[in-house]
């Protein structure tokens, strides 16, 4: 077992490990955020609800629930990991947010309704934090566990087992839900309870492995003023930005297209439900298509990227998005949903997995700060769900039209278009002497 500071790159057990911390909190993100809890809330409370002395609807309460963890992550992952970085541990705070977030979703089945509702809010809230934080510091991980020629394919991995795992843990739980009886549960209520349950275990459960193997802190004697050294950490690698504008130029990109994915992630099966009537079992066959695309999606332009370069295929992905965009807008009939929901699919696995391998290929070689690194574009991307979010309902408000909501999206896919075109990816092998140079 190789857990030293210093793994021999390309060990297919650490990277399997990796891979299965996706398969570990991938659940979280499909039963709990996409597929079963939103509409479990909704069902358990009442539709104007009093929280913290502010009287509001229960599904405005969701919605704050949600970006108020955001705004909290956002806020401080930037700080945890410069101290990550500075102090040498990344597998601490992995194993921090990852424990924090399981106990938080386990602590979901005692939210039964309106009695409990500050408590199954905050758990709620503490749940994504949880979730959120994992991600900066497992993805710090995997310029450190493979050599840049494997960042396309390993990233990938990743990404699939996620897909693969959430969704056998999905099928379960609606089995469980639907046919109670079988698991000896005498209700559904009480089976949807279960489910957060069935997530929590998982999540902690298969986290063990990439504890396990994933290579240990390094041991460093006791730091004095770990906090100002983490500020002065971010600060360092801020400037470091403002000189690297293939960084800052990739990232400002990053920015304006997943402003557009991840609210298209988060609103589809709102859009759904509101503009073509979807059911629940429809939502769900919905989501359900989005993973199991997904997983192909993911290796397919992995593999194109591997042929013709990430820059091509990026720019192919987004001009991909911004036809679903398109298409959205003219849908009226259901069969026409699911064909962009497999659309969605296909190529939510590719963006997603293409952009955090590309960025691996942008930092500095032998850098001892990547954990810093993938804070700032851990943080952009959830400054942009905010304001992807945040102008689609201001725009279905203002307008009263979902419709335009989702075809005003594509302009952030144009403007990250316009972008990757400034942007020249270098083969790996030419990584030592310019990884990206400006058209």
């Amino acid at each position: 077992m190789n857990t030293s500071s210093k793994p021999v790159l390309n060990d297919q057990r650490i990277i399997r490990a990796w891979a299965f911390f996706d398969w570990a909190n991938s659940a979280f993100a499909l039963v709990i955020t996409a597929a079963i809890f939103p509409a479990y809330y909704m069902a358990v409370t009442d539709d104007e609800v009093r929280f913290l002395g502010i009287q509001t609807s229960d599904s405005a309460l969701y919605a704050y629930a949600i970006s108020f963890a955001y705004l909290l992550i956002a806020l401080f992952s930037p700080l945890l990991s410069g101290i990550a970085d500075y102090g040498g541990r990344r597998k601490f705070f992995l194993k921090f947010f990852t424990i924090l977030g399981a106990l938080s979703c386990l602590s979901l089945f005692f939210f039964k309704g309106m009695e409990q509702l500050t408590f199954g809010t905050v758990a709620f809230i503490f749940a994504m934090i949880g979730f959120a934080g994992g991600l900066v510091f497992y993805n710090a991980f995997l310029p450190i566990i493979v050599s840049e020629d494997l960042y396309d394919r390993v990233s990938a991995k990743g990404y699939a087992y996620g897909y693969f795992g959430s969704v056998l843990l999905l099928v379960l739980n609606l089995v469980m839900i639907q046919y109670p009886q079988w698991f000896g549960i005498p209700d559904a209520g009480l089976a949807t309870r279960f489910a957060f349950l069935t997530v929590g275990l998982w999540w902690l459960g298969f986290a063990l492995i990439p504890f396990r193997w994933l290579p240990s802190d390094e041991k460093q004697g006791k730091k004095p003023d770990l906090l100002k050294k983490g500020f002065q950490e971010l600060k360092k690698v801020w400037r470091n930005v403002q000189y690297q504008p293939q960084i800052k130029s990739f990232l400002i990109s990053f920015f304006c297209y997943s402003a557009g994915v991840q609210t298209v992630i988060y609103l589809a099966a709102t859009f759904a439900e509101k503009e073509l009537q979807f059911g629940t079992i429809e939502l769900i066959s919905v989501v359900l298509i989005l993973q199991l695309v997904g997983i192909g999606g993911a290796y397919l332009f992995a593999r194109l990227s591997e042929q013709k370069g990430n820059k091509l295929a990026l720019i192919s992905i987004l001009f991909i998005w911004m036809g679903i965009c398109l298409a959205a807008y003219f849908v009226d009939q259901k069969i026409q949903f699911y064909i962009v929901a497999g659309a969605v699919g296909l190529v939510m696995g590719g963006v997603q997995a293409l952009s955090r391998s590309t960025y691996s290929k942008l930092l500095p070689e032998q850098s001892e700060d990547t954990t810093s690194y993938f804070s700032f574009y851990d943080v952009l991307e959830k400054v942009a769900v905010i304001l992807g979010t945040f102008l689609f309902g201001f725009i279905d408000q203002l307008t009263g039209n979902m419709r335009l909501s989702i075809l005003v999206l594509s302009i952030f896919f144009l403007a990250g278009i316009l972008l990757l075109l400034r942007l020249k990816v270098q083969p790996a092998e030419n990584h030592s002497q310019a990884t990206i140079s400006m058209r």
